[in-house]
Formats: structure tokens, C-alpha cells, sequence
């Protein structure tokens, strides 16, 4: 038997009597040397937890087979811990959890806030792209840090990505000596300076930050544009049935090939927040309006990839949805491309202006052995009728796009 018991930075003190009683039945006790500290006195062998813990865990495996094995970790083990590690590793030996307070916890009780409806997120060891995206419909949330991606970076993140309404709380060695809790404006803490190591960010959306509309509806004035070529955009009709089409998830991966200003990226960003956009984009400038355009929607999950495709896909992650808006010539070799490295059960769609380009997607995708669905989009938007009478609207028509989309088989 494995007995994984939580513990705080209070140590012995903190613990239960099922906590320290299942320390005192074990002979072997294993845990991050911080841990280990906490029991001076065990008389058992000590195993410390280090970078090898993969191997170690088999190590402890083996050891359970004749000896009690207690295994020490941080707060609750199976939130962000060691737990679900240990529980994969040892499944079959029976292992059971005695969970302490977390941190997150420990924090919200220290600031006096209800947590059930609170966004989890760990940057522990993991870049903070996406850390805005995954906020965007969060009313609370609590993020562990780590010795790179501490408060202030975060914070200095966040600003980057014109995401200033949070007000922000930085936990320190919680349940612990020293503990410390403060309250800062994201402003405030992308400067400070005197921070602990052990430390956990609380935020909460300030009242004149609303949360955003779940489903986008940016009307093409917002995003950042070639001045010369204000009609040269996706629609926002356009691309609201085109990501309907694409049926993102919130995990889904996209290519979006000939990005333009990135309006399309942007809000396939917002629509899958635990994912990842590339927008692929040849013309240098259009390239930097989509990196523009990336920061004032927070959309940091969101990365640009300047090049011609389809070489310029070669290095890129594999996607489980793929839209292509402009292919500059080359529409036969990049949809096949595209079709090849499309994860099975993924969509591809395409939409298609002019009648040349129409001729040639209805004869490309034969040859991919795909029948795709088609549609033909009409829109007229109304305007006030010209004139110094403005009572009347009359109607403008867009040009017509169509529209393909089709979902490669499960069976790839």
C-alpha cells in the first residue's frame, strides 16, 4: 500500500491524525526534501523526490511490495500535484490520498472569497501563452506561479495584452511562517520587487471590465487594417459560420492560412482558449497587423507565422482544424497539405470570392477523394438611405462568398 498524505508549509503541526498517523506506520517516507524536513525524527528510510521522480515512483513500487510506503506532497495531491503521477503509476498497487488544504484554499480564505466558480490554472513549468485566453470568461481565478512565471510576469502579461481589469492578490508562503497577503493593480505588481519564492495569484474581474459575449461579433472597424484595403477582410458573418464550420473545441489547434489582418485567428483564439492558433500570413505587413491585432484582443494564444504556405506550414504543430481564406496561387498544393496533416476527425474549410477560385476548389477536392459541403453566403447589411433625409435604409449587398467545409474520417 502507498498512502500519498498532503501537507502544508506549517508541516506536522498541520496535519490530521489519519495524516500523521499514516506517517508514523510507514518505513519508507518519500517526498521533496522541503517535505522531508518536517519529520527529523523518522527513524524509517528516506527516499527524496527529485527530477528522477518517474523512476523513483518505480523504485517506491517495488518497495511497497514489502514495506508501508507514505509519500508526502504539496496541499491536495491530485490538484496540480503529484497525485495523478502517482495514481498512473501505481494504479495497480491500490494507492490512497489524504488530502491537505491547498494553497488555493489557504488564498481564498485569506482574501474572503467564495471560490466555487473560480478558474484553476497552473504555469507551473509551462510557458504563460494563453494565460489571457484562458482568463476570458473567468470572473475569479487562482494561478500557481513558478520561479519564472512569477505575479509580476503575469501581470506584466496581461497589461501586454490590454487585459487591465483585474484586481489582483499575491499569497505568500501560505499556512506557513512568514506568510504574507497583499492586494495590487496589475499595474502595481508588474512593478514590484519584493516577492517570496512560494507564492499564488489570485485575480478577480473588476466591475468596469465586464465579462466579454461568449460567441464574437466584431464588426471589421475594430481589428487593425491595411488602410488601402479596408474590403479586403473576413466579413464578421463570414466568420461566424466559417468557425461554426470548423467546430472548434475548446482544446483545438488551428491553422489559419492567409491571415490578413488575422480577424479569423482571433477569434478562433477566443473560441478555443486551451488551444493554439497559427495564423500564416506572406505579406510582412499583414503579418504585423495580425501580431497588432493578437495584443488589443488578448489573444495570447495566438502565434504568427510569416511565410508562404505551403512551406511555411512545415514546422507547425498538427491541427485539428484548418481555415484557409487566401492561397495566392498555390490552392491546389496547400490543400493538400492541409488535408494530409489534419488530424483525424478535424475540418477543414475554405472560402472562395472570385469565380476562378470557385472553378478550382470544386476541382481540387475530387482529387483529395473528399465531398465537401458548400454554401453559398449572400449578405446584405442595411445603411441609411443617402441624402438629407436619414429615416429610410435601404440595403448594400457584400460580395458573395462561398463557402466550403469538410471532416476528414476518424480513421484518417
Amino acid at each position: 500500500m502507498v498512502t500519498v498524505v498532503g501537507i502544508g508549509d506549517d508541516g506536522c503541526l498541520g496535519l490530521s491524525a489519519r495524516a500523521a498517523g499514516a506517517v508514523a506506520q510507514a518505513t519508507v517516507l518519500a517526498g521533496g526534501a522541503r517535505h522531508l524536513d518536517f519529520f527529523p525524527q523518522f527513524s524509517g528510510r528516506k527516499l527524496v523526490l527529485d527530477k528522477h521522480i518517474t523512476r523513483q515512483l518505480d523504485e517506491l513500487a517495488e518497495l511497497a511490495q514489502e514495506e508501508t510506503v507514505c509519500l508526502l506532497a504539496s496541499g491536495d495531491p491530485l490538484f496540480f500535484g503529484v497525485g495523478g503521477l502517482v495514481a498512473r503509476r501505481m494504479g495497480s498497487l491500490g494507492v490512497s490520498f489524504i488530502p491537505h488544504p491547498s494553497s488555493v484554499q489557504w488564498a481564498f480564505a485569506k482574501v474572503g472569497l467564495p471560490w466555487e466558480e473560480a478558474r484553476f490554472l497552473s504555469f507551473h513549468g509551462r510557458p504563460l501563452r494563453g494565460l489571457a485566453a484562458r482568463l476570458r470568461h473567468a470572473r475569479r481565478a487562482a494561478v500557481l506561479t513558478d520561479p519564472t512565471n512569477t505575479p509580476q510576469a503575469m501581470a506584466a502579461h496581461l497589461l501586454a495584452y490590454h487585459q487591465p481589469g483585474w484586481r489582483a492578490w499575491v499569497g505568500e508562503n501560505l499556512a506557513g511562517p512568514g506568510e504574507r497577503l497583499r492586494e495590487f493593480t496589475l499595474e502595481a505588481l508588474a512593478q514590484e520587487t519584493d516577492m517570496g519564492d512560494l507564492n499564488l495569484l489570485i485575480l478577480e474581474r473588476t466591475a468596469d471590465h465586464p465579462l466579454p459575449p461568449v460567441v464574437p461579433w466584431l464588426a471589421e472597424e475594430a481589428f487593425a487594417r491595411k488602410t488601402p484595403l479596408k474590403g479586403l477582410i473576413t466579413k464578421r458573418e463570414v466568420r461566424r459560420l466559417a468557425l461554426g464550420a470548423l467546430a472548434l473545441r475548446p482544446h483545438s489547434n488551428l491553422w489559419d492560412i492567409g491571415a490578413g489582418s488575422g480577424s479569423v485567428a482571433v477569434e478562433a483564439a477566443w473560441t478555443a482558449p486551451e488551444g493554439q492558433v497559427w495564423a500564416v500570413e506572406m505579406d510582412p505587413e499583414g503579418a504585423e497587423l495580425c501580431r497588432a491585432n493578437a495584443l488589443a484582443f488578448g489573444a495570447d494564444n495566438l502565434t504568427v507565422v510569416e511565410g508562404r504556405a505551403p512551406e511555411a506550414l512545415a514546422g507547425l504543430g498538427t491541427p485539428d482544424a484548418v481555415f484557409v481564406g487566401g492561397t495566392r496561387g498555390s490552392m491546389e498544393e496547400i490543400l493538400k497539405v492541409c488535408w494530409e496533416r489534419l488530424a483525424p476527425g478535424g475540418r477543414l474549410a475554405v472560402t472562395v470570392v472570385t469565380l476562378d477560385n470557385l472553378a478550382e476548389a470544386v476541382g481540387i477536392f475530387p482529387k483529395l477523394g473528399v465531398v465537401p459541403e458548400v454554401m453559398l453566403l449572400q449578405v446584405s447589411r442595411g445603411i441609411p438611405l443617402a441624402g438629407k433625409d436619414t429615416t429610410y435604409t435601404r440595403y448594400e449587398a457584400l460580395n458573395p462568398i462561398h463557402l466550403f467545409w469538410a471532416e476528414k474520417p476518424a480513421d484518417g
